[in-house]
């Protein structure tokens, strides 16, 4: 790998990661374009540099988890990820990280956005704020993000089509999508960290380095972004560009 590559890498999670498009599958087709080999320091890198993007939550929001009553619902909604991902972490990095199985997951959770959104009922009721989540409703939010540890899928997406089904409105299900991130997203890159530290060397550090810093760029300007986009959008743009994504990614795979 070169700083060209980290770079580009970088900016690819920073603005993925929190979208409802999924990082990882942008990161495999664009570790593909580039021309990197598969092998276990790419699979640490894009997994280690997204604790980049979630510094970038945390500077944004910092100051919601000033709120006990916030913490105990983020608590609540980690104890799914926490022991699936514990139990099956390997089987989802080893087993699962497969270029169909994200093309599979990019397209037909596309395709749930765009049916939910056509049909959705009306928002007047809707739960408006973080603090009206109920723990029930924390937990099941966590158990849906328990799908996102399939690749492709996205962890963002998982949760707020998850929340939106449970009632929750988009900017108050994106706030608490993006506040249980840090301690998900803080988790499995410091397991990944535990689990490859040794077999780092210092070039490799340094590209880590590089890739937190410019993650945090990119994931800071694309939080914003977002937060903009969905007080006068729904999420069909994010299925429909999930579909692309995944028919363009197929037809890369076909004539390469």
């Amino acid at each position: 790998m070169n700083i060209f590559q980290i770079i580009i890498l970088g900016i690819v999670e920073g603005i993925t990661e929190f979208l409802p498009i999924s990082s990882t599958g942008h990161l495999i087709l664009c570790s593909e374009i580039l021309k990197l080999p598969q092998n276990g320091f790419l699979k640490s890198f894009e997994i280690i540099i997204q604790s980049g993007a979630i510094f970038a939550v945390l500077l944004l929001f910092w100051r919601k988890f000033l709120n006990l009553e916030i913490l105990k619902r983020i608590f609540i909604a980690l104890l799914p990820t926490a022991i699936f991902g514990i139990a099956f972490y390997k089987i989802f990095k080893n087993v699962l990280m497969k270029d169909s199985v994200v093309l599979f997951s990019l397209f037909f959770v596309g395709l749930i956005f765009i049916i939910f959104e056509l049909f959705k009922k009306d928002e007047k009721n809707n739960i408006n704020g973080i603090l009206e989540i109920s723990y029930k409703k924390s937990f099941l939010i966590g158990l849906f993000q328990v799908i996102s540890m399939v690749p492709g899928v996205s962890r963002s997406g998982a949760t707020i089509l998850g929340g939106m089904l449970l009632g929750i409105k988009r900017k108050t299900i994106v706030e608490f999508s993006f506040l249980l991130a840090i301690p998900t997203m803080l988790g499995v890159s410091f397991l990944e960290g535990i689990n490859s530290f040794f077999n780092f060397s210092l070039n490799e550090f340094l590209f880590l380095i590089l890739g937190f810093l410019v993650s945090f760029l990119s994931a800071f300007l694309a939080v914003k972004f977002f937060l903009n986009f969905i007080k006068k959008h729904n999420f069909i743009v994010f299925g429909i560009y999930r579909i692309i994504f995944s028919v363009l990614f197929w037809f890369f795979k076909i004539v390469r």
